[in-house]
């Protein structure tokens, strides 16, 4: 049994204020469809009450007699509480904790600029009238660990904003036609609180959408994809996607959204990402150099060396030594190598 619930919640005095009311039909909504789908039942009945009221139904008339007129028809949440759940933070990262090729960071920072001036060249001088979409939404792609999410966090930074973080499986709803309100929810929070909408893991949603929908999920992904298309259509904000894997994106997002691509770091970025992962108060042998560590390997990402570094660090508090040896990081990047390739190998023997 997949598909939605009725449910019926009576019984809620009309004097209660609207919020605590939307939050209470939420959460008491979630918590039996959740039981529905755990148990399989078809049909369920649950009373809550306290003790004296509770005496009072089934010494007269029933609750819902009792209180027919004053039940709300809607067990939706409006959208005020349901944004309730997405808060901003102030961002982690700088641009001068930023290390990409100096042509993504050119890229980076006119997008900074076009964000700043947009009220005035767009609003003030009238060039909204032809381009009603000054590129305030960015897409984010390229393999994982590029720094896309450090990105954001810079944008949000210069802007001196805060930043709403949220990835596609937290909006994502395994109940049919949660997830369009989810999207929409995430847009009113982002514009509540004037912050940078960072949305991870976008790519479900950038891509195109499904023309021959034979599953309810493939209804659901669609509706989603029809509503980010409205929201970025009324958004006043700044919203980033982050994307690994697309290929074809839909061509309602490709005219609306600005395009950056976060490549692998070459050889002087990798040089100057090891460079600053090793701290001045981690202690190194003499022969640990940045240069022979940017060109022993040039298949990872920034990510990679993070972990490398913090791995072969680990590793030798671990065994007692008093310093972390150019070997160490050079066997910690093979780990992280190797189980790269045994997670491939093991996807492509499913």
């Amino acid at each position: 049994m997949n598909g939605p619930f009725d449910l019926v919640i009576q019984g809620i005095p009309a004097d209660i204020p609207v919020p605590v009311d939307a939050l209470c039909r939420s959460r008491l909504h979630h918590a039996v469809t959740e039981l529905l789908h755990k148990t399989r039942l078809k049909d369920l009945k649950i009373t809550i009450a306290t003790a004296t009221a509770l005496l009072d139904v089934h010494g007269g008339p029933s609750l819902e007699a009792e209180t027919t007129g004053q039940t709300r028809t809607s067990d939706d949440p409006p959208i005020e509480i349901r944004a309730l759940q997405y808060k901003a933070q102030q961002p982690f990262f700088t641009f001068e904790q930023l290390v990409v090729p100096e042509a993504l960071m050119e890229d980076l920072l006119s997008a900074v600029e076009v964000i700043w001036v947009e009220r005035k060249v767009f609003d003030e001088w009238g060039l909204r009238r032809i381009q009603p979409f000054p590129h305030s939404a960015l897409n984010f792609h390229g393999p994982p660990g590029t720094g896309k999410t450090l990105a954001a966090h810079a944008i949000a930074h210069r802007l001196k904003r805060s930043i709403m973080v949220a990835s596609y499986a937290e909006i994502e709803s395994k109940f049919h036609g949660e997830g369009p309100k989810n999207i929409k929810a995430i847009f009113h929070a982002a514009e509540r609180d004037q912050a940078i909408l960072f949305i991870d893991e976008a790519d479900s949603l950038l891509s195109k959408r499904l023309t021959e929908v034979t599953q309810g999920s493939e209804q659901a992904i669609n509706s989603m994809r029809s509503q980010l298309f409205i929201c970025l259509q009324e958004f006043r904000g700044v919203v980033i996607f982050a994307t690994n894997l697309v290929e074809n994106y839909d061509r309602a997002f490709e005219t609306r959204v600005r395009h950056l691509h976060f490549p692998l770091p070459d050889e002087q970025c990798r040089r100057e990402i090891w460079r600053r992962h090793l701290v001045p108060q981690l202690p190194v042998a003499e022969n640990v150099s940045p240069d022979q560590l940017a060109v022993y390997a040039d298949d990872i990402c920034g990510r990679d060396i993070r972990n490398a570094v913090v791995d072969a660090a680990v590793r030798g508090a671990r065994y007692g030594k008093d310093r972390v040896e150019l070997q160490d990081l050079i066997e910690a990047i093979d780990r992280i190598k190797a189980a790269r390739v045994a997670v491939k190998s093991h996807e492509g023997r499913k």
